[in-house]
């Protein structure tokens, strides 16, 4: 077993959660390597759509941004922001992956301002495209830091919805029944949703970690069940593909 960062942790367990024969929209950074993972190892035929156009490219390494020109390398399509998103309001996105400054406990992601809307202490780079692959996806997959103030018990600002106040509460919105959060992958655990209540759960902890620090690094009260799994290692293949698919350590480090 080779040795790994945080970060390929993270990625190789992200990768995990896209099957193959999917569509799923991307966005920069970890989110693009999970995909770009999964492509290379068990979803060798996973689709990826980047928000700002491009249809199920083969990717050489990884783009900088959703706009980088390797993004479109051998496409089917490159077409552009409003076309993605059109494409996911029809329900042809199976999976968004996407990051957020803060996540509740019901996958509301915040990527908009800390505090006050008209007056923050933080004023954030905002949705992109995050809303709508949030809204129409039927699975939303987020990645985020676990820590208290990350993972709230209410997010400041709703920029993408997740069960936004619970049950039925999509719907209410107009958003499509059976869509919403999937899963949540921090750099301590995995975590899924309850079915009954659209909390948070946890499914997983990562090697190393205990369920109490899962616990204690969580802003509001985690459904914690009986049997808690722990998370794979990376393989030895794995690592070696995410070293190819980000040979600069632009994501991943050095």
């Amino acid at each position: 077993m080779m040795d790994h960062t945080p970060i390929e942790l993270m990625a190789t367990i992200a990768s995990h959660q896209l099957e193959d024969e999917r569509i799923v929209g991307v966005g920069t950074g970890l989110p693009m390597i999970a995909g770009l993972l999964a492509q290379r190892t068990h979803a060798p035929n996973l689709i990826i759509f980047f928000e700002a156009g491009s249809m199920a490219p083969i990717v050489p390494t990884l783009p900088i941004s959703v706009g980088d020109s390797r993004c479109s390398h051998r496409a089917v399509a490159a077409t552009g922001l409003a076309g993605i998103m059109e494409t996911g309001q029809r329900g042809m996105i199976d999976y968004a992956f996407l990051g957020g400054a803060e996540v509740d406990m019901y996958g509301n992601i915040n990527s908009t301002v800390i505090g006050d809307h008209d007056h923050p202490k933080i004023r954030l780079p905002g949705s992109g495209g995050a809303n709508d692959f949030g809204s129409f996806a039927w699975r939303t997959i987020i990645i985020a830091r676990h820590e208290k103030d990350k993972l709230p018990e209410r997010v400041n600002f709703i920029t993408t919805p997740g069960y936004i106040d619970g049950p039925g509460a999509r719907e209410k919105a107009g958003l499509p029944k059976g869509t919403g959060p999937y899963r949540v992958i921090t750099n301590l655990a995995l975590m899924g949703f309850d079915e009954l209540t659209c909390r948070m759960k946890l499914i997983s902890i990562h090697p190393g970690v205990t369920v109490q620090q899962v616990i204690e690094n969580t802003g509001f009260e985690l459904i914690v069940p009986d049997e808690v799994g722990t998370s794979p290692l990376p393989t030895a293949e794995e690592l070696s593909r995410l070293r190819e698919i980000d040979p600069d350590g632009i994501i991943i480090g050095k």
